[in-house]
């Protein structure tokens, strides 16, 4: 109770209504105690989490993370404080929705993907990053590698899962998919801070479960790949 009390008042803090300098001094002790608790398998499991799930749903990934550490549920890495502002879980949680609903529709959802890769890769990277950068510049930069190598392999297993879900007239193994990907987001975020051994385990075997669909399934990637480029390029014509 006590430290959902020091994260509301910090919360309020973030939204410019400050307590007294008592308030605030306990406020910074329970977050740095909270911070230390996270070792470095918990942090490198955290990072390596953050990458690959960024690769499924960035914004998802924003606003579960950012809202567990303004609730008190998680302790977060200073480098990532930021994801418990207010402005940020407003607009991540905006763009969630936004991505739930597109992410259920078939081409529709490659389209999105494919707007996305720009977005995605980099936003893991930069997301892992923070969980060191903060403290440990080089052990910042490794972990956005990692980060961004998790979030390009889990992007490119969506968007060939997808491109051959999308030639099936029916809709429903498309949404089967999508709810598939949503909860496990969410599996992925919960594992990685709770036991972050067992994510390392997991995270082994879902890397090797994606690098054999992306070998599988490679044609079905091309095919999407062209269907989009005619998509693009016809639009611009128009335009």
């Amino acid at each position: 109770m006590d430290q959902l009390w020091l994260n509301i008042v910090q919360w309020l803090h973030t939204l410019g209504l400050h307590g007294d300098g008592g308030t605030a001094r306990a406020v910074g002790d329970a977050a740095a105690t909270a911070t230390a608790r996270l070792d470095m398998p918990s942090l490198l499991a955290l990072a390596a989490a953050l990458g690959w799930a960024s690769g499924f749903r960035l914004y998802a990934v924003v606003f579960i993370v950012g809202g567990m550490g303004a609730m008190g549920w998680m302790p977060l890495p200073p480098g990532l404080h930021v994801l418990q502002n207010p402005l940020v879980l407003l607009v991540a949680g905006g763009l969630m929705l936004v991505e739930f609903f597109a992410d259920k529709v078939p081409w529709i959802d490659s389209a999105w993907d494919a707007v996305h890769t720009v977005i995605r890769v980099p936003g893991g990277a930069l997301l892992a990053a923070g969980v060191f950068g903060a403290d440990n510049a080089t052990m910042g930069v490794v972990a956005g590698l990692l980060g961004g190598s998790l979030a390009a392999t889990s992007m490119a297993t969506k968007m060939t899962t997808r491109a051959a879900a999308n030639t099936s007239p029916e809709p429903f193994s498309n949404w089967l998919l999508s709810f598939f990907e949503d909860g496990l987001v969410v599996a992925v975020v919960w594992l990685a801070t709770q036991h972050p051994v067992a994510f390392g385990i997991a995270l082994v075997l879902m890397v090797a479960v994606s690098v054999l669909l992306l070998v599988v399934l490679f044609k079905f990637l091309r095919a999407v790949v062209r269907r989009l480029s005619s998509f693009f390029s016809g639009s611009a014509k128009v335009a």
